[in-house]
Formats: structure tokens, C-alpha cells, sequence
């Protein structure tokens, strides 16, 4: 089993349970909580304080409410269902991916962005952009900034940010404070699914010159 040492913080998780996130930060911590065990049980405590808290702010319900509901379903031909297992990964991309890719690998439409880095960007809804990154092993990202969130998830293979090594499952959550060059470690080629609210800002003159055509 693959050792995830990179998790999601407490406030991305509460917001996603709160659905106040934006749809392509829904999607990277959908997809990381697909392949972690511990965020999907943190995640789980959340669910559960979220739902006391909307109990207890209801208004009182008559005892036979519950009884009630369900038959209403059972009338209507449903059954109600528990809470869905993490889902199994068959391919390199975790079921809440290939939902939107249409597959795995495969259905990708990579677009070349330089240096043999492609990209994906996946369709969302408007306050962030998701994309899919492959990086060639060894190859570096252009040195850069944020003026907002990046939420980085590894799928396959590794990269390497000054000290630190983010392997698959691993998610990097990156803010204004920070600035980096992040390199695909060697041995094998880096597929990063990232999420960003605000564009880049990248130090070169080249990829700023490519930025609103790259979308980053």
C-alpha cells in the first residue's frame, strides 16, 4: 500500500464538507480523499460534526419522521445507500478523475506546454482552474510564485521540492508565501493533477510570456 505523507489541511477538508469550495478544488480533494485514509476518516469526523450542527439548529421533528421518509423512498422504487467505500483504482486516475477525463490515461488530451512538460485542463466551473500535468522524469517546473492557492496531487510517479519528496497520493498545498521550482525525481515520468484560483507568478520572462495562452 502506498505511503501518503502529504495530507490535506483542516480548512480545505471543512470547506469541502461545508461545500463552499470552488469545483476544481472540490475535484483535487475529492481525488486525494479517493486515495488517502486518513484525510477520508477526517473527512468522516466533519461529515459528522457538520451534520450535528444542522441537528441541533432544526427545528423538532415528529418521532415518526424517520419511519416516514423511508417509506416515502421504498414507495418510490429507491432504497437509501451508506456512504460509498473509497473507490478502487483499476487505472493510474482515481475514479472521481476519470468521471471528468472519460477514462483513464488514455482519454487524456495532452497539449504540449515546452520543455515535454503537456497539460490537460479539465472543464470546471468558474474561482479555479484543474489541470492535469505531465512532467518528464528529471524535468523541472519554471520557478514561481502564487497569488492565490495551488493544490498539487500526485497520481504517478514524484516530484521534488527542495527538501521534501511528494510521491503518488502525496498533495502539496502551496500560498503566496511560497515560491519554487519543483523537478520530476528521475526513474519515472510525474502525472500531477493541480488546482489554482489566481495565475501564477513566474520569474522568466518566457513563461510569463506564454502564460495567458497556457492558462496557468
Amino acid at each position: 500500500m502506498t505511503r501518503i505523507s502529504h495530507h490535506l489541511t483542516d480548512a480545505l477538508l471543512m470547506a469541502y464538507s461545508a461545500g463552499t469550495l470552488p469545483e476544481a478544488f472540490s475535484l483535487t480533494v475529492a481525488t486525494h480523499v479517493s486515495m488517502c485514509d486518513e484525510c477520508r476518516a477526517r473527512l468522516g469526523a466533519f461529515d459528522s460534526i457538520g451534520g450535528a450542527l444542522l441537528e441541533e439548529a432544526a427545528e423538532p421533528m415528529a418521532g415518526d419522521s424517520l419511519a416516514a421518509t423511508m417509506a416515502r423512498i421504498r414507495a418510490a422504487g429507491g432504497t437509501p445507500r451508506a456512504r460509498p467505500p473509497a473507490p478502487r483504482r483499476t487505472g493510474v486516475l482515481p475514479a472521481p478523475l476519470c468521471d471528468y477525463v472519460g477514462g483513464d490515461l488514455e482519454a487524456v488530451r495532452w497539449r504540449p506546454v515546452g520543455m515535454g512538460v503537456k497539460q490537460a485542463i479539465l472543464p470546471t466551473a468558474k474561482g479555479a482552474t484543474a489541470r492535469l500535468l505531465y512532467i518528464p522524469a528529471g524535468a523541472a517546473v519554471p520557478d514561481h510564485g502564487h497569488r492565490g492557492t495551488e493544490l498539487t496531487l500526485v497520481l504517478k510517479g514524484a516530484f521534488l521540492d527542495d527538501d521534501r519528496r511528494f510521491g503518488p497520493g502525496d498533495i502539496e498545498v502551496a500560498g503566496a508565501e511560497l515560491d519554487h521550482m519543483p523537478v520530476a525525481d528521475i526513474g519515472d515520468d510525474c502525472i500531477c493533477l493541480a488546482a489554482t484560483d489566481a495565475p501564477l507568478r513566474f520569474r522568466a520572462l518566457i513563461p510569463r510570456l506564454a502564460q495567458p495562452f497556457l492558462r496557468i
